[in-house]
């Protein structure tokens, strides 16, 4: 019989590793194809927006060149016009340019709206030499306004010329109710005098600004742009679409087997972990728990001997006693959490367990220097419970919260009622905890206390699982903690 069942044991193990390939063989591939679709379209998909981007960029640096160009022959050209059918004649006939003589810089102002006419120029500003002052401008605003000029207008004084460009445009800007979209081109070329005609090589007698609107042309750059990159996703989208719908069924297959096999996984370990603690704990109570009973009964005899023989040392045979207690409710803390009874549901009452738990702890409240807060809801519904093991629930709660107050405090108790649910919350104002130890307080032998097993949080959590409720804890150090339980109305 042993060896018929070592070779089915064999012949299993067998069949299990011949399964595990063609389901790993089945699966890699669907990976891949899977990685490699979804890469591939992104891929493609940034490609498509790099190129816009790139080429919508190249538009704009090209209408910008374009601009910047054009803006300087344009400014040359005014620089010329001005010179000789102003300059000069001014200076003969006046014998000195003063454009505050309204006579002057009328007939300034007339030219220079002459030879901007129909050129698409928002503003022409000449800047004074000397000084960086606005002499003249179409814009009458900016006459006389001081250290505007910048940067620009220093090195144009150098003979440089520089152009600045002020932009908002995007594809936001297209959205309704967004602000419009502007962009301007500011050419800043030095105002020189001409020994003749094309020679601009003479005194720099000030700065000549051109202010040109690019917001017509930038909007068709954007509008460019954003047909593109809309053509570009509606593409992808098809693909995408198709891709997903492949996707998302094949994965729904492989999450559904993978959630099986995963619940199966999890009761196999939940069941060896069972398995082992059930061994433990059978060995334990066989080597420990009669002995301890055995242990106690003699204490207790000597006890009463000890009383009438020496009187006063009664009290060394009830330590005995007391700690053969302690380890006996250890082994019980071990039984209780390894074989979990099944509650026995019947209709009852939070109110009615926090009020026997109270009159039961009274004394234990009252040497800590505790105080207990009762905020019950009068009309509070009954719901199926095991009376016994909510109690205990319930006092492992408070034993933790008066752990928690050393010193004493005030431990708050609250009952309320949802739709679905009926909660009981427990406050202390304790020393709280750290969101570390937080994590790890449902943990089975997790404790902080010199004395003790870590297994009644643990035990609690299992006892209001098995009512189909929810415990959770909020905690925050040196403020307190709250343990909040939530059990079904039915």
């Amino acid at each position: 019989m042993n060896l018929q069942h070592k070779k089915k044991t064999s012949m299993n193990e067998q069949s299990d590793l011949s399964w595990k390939p063609e389901e790993q063989r089945g699966v890699q591939p669907f990976a891949l194809v899977k990685y490699f679709s979804f890469t591939s379209l992104f891929v493609i998909l940034m490609a498509s927006f790099a190129l816009t981007w790139i080429f919508s960029d190249n538009a704009r640096d090209t209408m910008l060149e374009r601009s910047e160009n054009y803006s300087r022959m344009f400014a040359e050209n005014l620089n010329r016009q001005v010179f000789h059918n102003f300059v000069i004649p001014t200076v003969i006939r006046f014998g000195r340019i003063a454009l505050s003589d309204e006579e002057q810089f009328a007939l300034l102002d007339q030219m220079v709206h002459n030879i901007t006419r129909g050129m698409k120029i928002e503003a022409v500003t000449i800047f004074d030499s000397r000084e960086n002052i606005i002499s003249y401008s179409t814009d009458a605003a900016l006459v006389g306004k001081k250290n505007i000029g910048g940067l620009e207008y220093k090195k144009a004084l150098e003979g440089k010329s520089t152009s600045l460009l002020v932009s908002n445009g995007s594809m936001l800007n297209l959205l309704p109710g967004t602000s419009p979209m502007f962009c301007t081109l500011k050419t800043y070329v030095p105002f020189r005098q001409e020994r003749r005609v094309g020679d601009r090589s003479g005194e720099i007698m000030g700065v000549i600004l051109v202010v040109k609107d690019l917001s017509e042309d930038l909007e068709a750059v954007v509008s460019l742009q954003v047909k593109v990159m809309l053509l570009s996703l509606a593409v992808m989208g098809i693909l995408f679409a198709v891709l997903s719908a492949i996707v998302i069924r094949a994965n729904r297959i492989m999450v559904a087997r993978a959630e099986e096999r995963r619940e199966l996984e999890k009761q196999l370990h939940e069941a060896q972990r069972l398995a082992v603690l059930g061994k433990m704990i059978a060995s334990v109570s066989h080597e420990i728990k009669n002995p301890l009973g055995i242990v106690r009964s003699t204490a207790e005899i000597l006890g009463k001997r000890l009383a009438k023989l020496a009187p006063g040392n009664e009290h060394l045979s009830q330590i005995i006693v007391d700690e053969t207690t302690r380890l006996d409710g250890i082994v019980r803390e071990f039984l209780d959490f390894a074989r979990p009874k099944a509650p026995t549901k019947s209709s009852g009452s939070l109110n009615h367990l926090v009020r026997r738990l109270a009159l039961f702890m009274e004394v234990e409240f009252k040497n800590k220097d505790i105080n207990l807060v009762e905020e019950l809801e009068p009309e509070l519904p009954e719901c199926p419970l095991d009376g016994d093991q909510m109690y205990q629930v319930l006092l492992n709660i408070v034993f933790n919260a008066i752990h928690a107050m050393p010193e004493g405090g005030t431990l708050t108790v609250r009952t309320s009622t949802g739709k679905k649910e009926i909660s009981l919350a427990i406050t202390d104002t304790g020393t709280g905890m750290p969101q570390e130890k937080l994590k790890q307080i449902f943990t089975p032998f997790f404790t902080d206390k010199n004395r003790g097993t870590g297994l009644g949080l643990a035990i609690t959590k299992n006892i209001v699982e098995q009512h189909g409720g929810e415990i959770r804890v909020e905690s925050e150090e040196g403020v307190g903690t709250t343990f909040i339980i939530a059990l079904p109305r039915e």
